[in-house]
């Protein structure tokens, strides 16, 4: 099986043979009221994704998986992607619980065009979000008069309240995220490079954590985009689909961008005419933003010196900081928020979640309670509610 894709474009760069690129799909509508030029499946996905195009982290997740779908059909199923019906998503699904051969070959590079496009099994959230994303794909081109109809529309809506309802897991714990800032200063400084990587190291994670950022949006933010508003610090963070929002700065957090500044030799404040990143590249570059990858690999690299670091008595801690990434920072800006009793409506505006359910995983404290007291009555049940015996 051949999983040639041309990376070399930003939107999509996809070869598919002449007989199966849906021209002829038996799922494409008259034409008598098209919206869109493209008469070819990669067409229409490259004009769907261009919509996507000021959000670089949506981009990346949708071209992913129309990929996944255009290679999937035209090599497994022989048929073009506007020829599937209902039956062959069904087949999809199934697959994407268990990609097998090439699909998921360890061997196969993560990168080219010869890379493995799974790396194992997808969770069940993973293939609903996969399939969501194509059902948007799919209704994008019936909406343009380009297919006539939506195959998963017909899918049974999952019900993932009781779901949502799990405390979020992919957290540090306060004791873990001091360890982690105090293994960031025991970090080499005997060469000018090495005090380049402890500054970015430091400010990095801090503003992830303080912030809550996605690893896309802290790649893309601009020194600019903090500001000031009636004397108190905000950053302004375009995100998902290009929603703006605002997140609280506190002032700690702009004595550690100031402190980064000076030591590339840049004023503590950003100057308004200012056009550079609010993360440099190591050594201060101001003309270029880092990519979300090279973040995410700074910032597992701090999480595997932390682990190192850590006494072996605690295991479990170092478990958790070798699968920590990017977005544990994220979960654990919102899990500490909680257990400080910050609103969760504030917490939900500075995450920009669109609905308060999916912040309320982040409440662990009152979990932490009623396991307390419950533990503390079954272990001493002569003392249910914690006061002494009224002498008798």
């Amino acid at each position: 099986m051949n999983l040639a894709v041309t990376p070399s474009e930003p939107v999509l760069t996809i070869v598919l043979p002449i007989a199966l690129d849906g021209s002829l799909g038996t799922n494409r509508a008259s034409g008598l009221h098209k919206q869109i030029a493209a008469d070819t499946d990669v067409e229409a996905v490259r004009l769907w994704l261009a919509e996507y195009t000021a959000s670089p982290h949506t981009l990346r997740s949708y071209r992913k998986e129309a990929v996944r779908l255009l290679l999937w059909t035209t090599q497994t199923l022989g048929k073009p992607l506007s020829s599937l019906t209902r039956e062959d998503f069904l087949l999809y699904e199934r697959f994407l619980a268990s990609p097998t051969g090439d699909w998921a070959d360890p061997q196969r590079p993560r990168r080219g065009r010869t890379r493995r496009l799974f790396d194992g099994p997808l969770s069940e959230r993973s293939q609903h979000q996969a399939l969501g994303i194509l059902s948007g794909l799919i209704t994008y081109l019936v909406s343009a008069g380009y297919l006539a109809g939506n195959p998963l529309a017909l899918r049974r809506g999952r019900n993932t309240s009781t779901k949502r309802s799990r405390r979020v897991e992919r957290y540090l714990d306060h004791a873990l995220w001091d360890h982690v800032l105090a293994s960031i200063e025991q970090l080499p400084r005997l060469t000018e490079r090495d005090q380049q990587h402890y500054e970015r190291n430091r400010w990095l994670i801090r503003l992830l954590y303080q912030t809550a950022l996605r690893v896309s949006e802290a790649a893309n933010a601009k020194a600019t985009d903090f500001y000031q508003r009636r004397g108190k610090w905000w950053l302004h963070v375009i995100g998902k689909g290009g929603a703006e929002g605002e997140v609280p700065v506190s002032d700690t957090l702009m004595a550690d961008f100031a402190r980064y500044r000076a030591f590339h030799k840049l004023p503590p404040v950003p100057c308004a005419s200012e056009t550079g990143p609010a993360v440099m590249s190591i050594a201060g570059d101001t003309a270029r933003h880092l990519t979300p990858a090279t973040i995410y690999l700074i910032v597992r690299e701090v999480f595997r010196r932390a682990a190192d670091a850590l006494e072996t008595t605690n295991p479990a801690g170092i478990a958790t900081l070798r699968r920590a990434s990017t977005h544990w920072l994220r979960h654990s800006a919102a899990s500490h928020q909680a257990d400080a009793g910050t609103d969760l409506r504030f917490i939900q505006k500075n995450l920009r979640h669109a609905s308060i359910e999916t912040t309320g995983i982040y409440l662990h404290a009152e979990d932490d309670q009623r396991h307390t007291q419950t533990t503390r009555s079954s272990e001493h049940p002569d003392e249910p509610s914690g006061q002494p015996k009224a002498l008798a």
